[in-house]
């Protein structure tokens, strides 16, 4: 459709095919982290802006790793608006995609490739509202920030972290940032509608290992099985499965609940057991609620033929906000209630921030609001929580309201891609996502 903004048109058939291109070529660039080398990706971006005249720099973090940071000035009557998003994605295990992972493919209205909803396709969406703000001359009334960073899969060290600590004076000028975090979807709790929810806060990553200690010995001999590490492990990983967790309840989810009763698609806390009920129900659900736990690594022994002096497992815990790491740490180690398998942070977290939350009774929420509700009918736009981690941590923390937001409606089968297989973005949420981006940027800074 063309859509009249301040006397420009805007061609958006072009601006589709335009940004359909520039994703494909986009996915084409491995930025697997581990081991990282994003700066490719920077620089392709990069040279999009370049071509247009739009001020941009390359901040390097580590060898072949680069913050792409472009800035479309405005007249300062009010404070930045950052576009943030992150240009490395988690590596694959090919043998189980039935697409190539790193060729852009399109299929039917399919992009398929690693990043096109985690998180190159919002990128591009974010990237394409920049061009076009360039593009139409529209005054602005503050400056315009597009922001690409590495590392984010790895908690961001190399990435936004960074740039918080080498350049706050690039951070701190930002009254509001817009990342990753939430969306809409086109279903919820099995019925037709569709739900948009803004990410004001997320979950703490809290990742821990678990040691367990015994006694080597030969394979061919029977063995004590309380000195074999393995085993002992492995009882320690079973007690923590069958760990049942009572529900919490923060402001965020509070809040979430109560938007959504009124909408007729929850229960409300009137029903507070049949809530609960239906929270638990649902994985997904149950996340926003509870302390999750998931043994993502196991590694023992060294020979088959060695019974192994000692077993590891990395188990990934994701806290409600307001909870205490070394609080969580000593629980887990009760829990398992054995003296030779303990439990220590894993190292990767070490200097990793605490998530606060950001306001909703904001000009930005509203925009999202207003600009979502408009486009949509019936939509449910709600304030929410993030239950995996997100560069918007780090600017939380500094008191900038950062928004996770993508303004694309995803199937189920769309969400499985995030960290799954063969990950794809359809043409029309690529689309859609283009479109409402861009309008939500030029009610935020025209």
């Amino acid at each position: 459709m063309a859509n009249a903004i301040d006397g420009s048109v805007i061609n958006w058939p072009s601006v589709h095919r335009e940004a359909l291109d520039i994703l494909k070529a986009y996915l084409r660039i491995d930025t697997s982290n581990p081991p990282g080398r994003e700066a490719p990706a920077a620089r392709f971006l990069g040279a999009l802006l370049e071509a247009e005249g739009i001020q941009t720099r390359y901040l390097e973090t580590a060898p072949e790793r680069e913050i792409l940071y472009a800035r479309i000035p405005g007249d300062g009557s009010k404070r930045a608006f950052m576009l943030c998003n992150h240009t490395d994605v988690v590596p694959v295990e090919p043998q189980f995609w039935t697409k190539p992972a790193f060729e852009g493919v399109e299929e039917g209205n399919r992009i398929y490739g690693r990043g096109a909803v985690d998180m190159k396709g919002f990128g591009v969406m974010q990237l394409m509202a920049f061009l076009l703000v360039k593009r139409s001359g529209i005054p602005l009334k503050r400056d315009l920030i597009f922001c690409a960073v590495p590392d984010e899969e790895a908690l961001g060290a190399y990435g936004m972290q960074w740039l918080c600590d080498h350049h706050p004076e690039l951070v701190d000028e930002v009254e509001y940032e817009m990342n990753e975090g939430g969306s809409g979807s086109t279903e919820f709790q099995g019925k037709a509608r569709q739900v948009f929810t803004v990410a004001t806060t997320e979950k703490q990553v809290c990742w821990l290992r678990l040691t367990a200690v015994g006694t080597p010995g030969h394979g061919s001999v029977p063995h004590d099985l309380e000195e074999n590490s393995a085993v002992r492990l492995a009882k320690a990983v079973q007690r923590l499965a069958e760990w049942e967790r009572p529900l919490t309840f923060v402001p965020e989810t509070e809040a979430w609940v109560t938007r959504l009763a009124e909408a007729g698609l929850l229960p409300g806390f009137d029903e507070r057991a049949r809530l609960e009920d239906t929270i638990r129900a649902s994985p997904p659900l149950r996340a926003m609620f509870t302390n999750t736990l998931n043994v993502t690594m196991l590694e023992s022994g060294i020979k088959a033929n060695v019974i192994p002096a000692q077993s590891t497992a990395v188990v990934d815990c994701r806290l409600l906000p307001g909870q205490s790491r070394e609080d969580w740490r000593q629980s887990v180690q009760d829990r398992i209630g054995d003296e030779r398998v303990t439990v220590d942070f894993h190292e990767q977290i070490a200097g990793d921030v605490e998530p606060a939350s950001a306001p909703w009774d904001t000009e930005f929420y509203r925009v999202i609001e207003d600009v979502i509700t408009e486009a949509i009918e019936d939509a449910v736009v709600v304030p929410s929580m993030t239950v995996g981690g997100t560069d918007n941590r780090f600017l939380r923390a500094r008191g900038i309201p950062a928004y996770g937001f993508a303004p694309c409606v995803l199937s189920a089968e769309e969400r499985a891609g995030f960290h799954g297989n063969d990950e794809y973005l359809t043409v029309e949420n690529l689309n859609m996502g283009c479109e409402l981006t861009y309008e939500i940027v030029r009610r935020m800074c025209a």
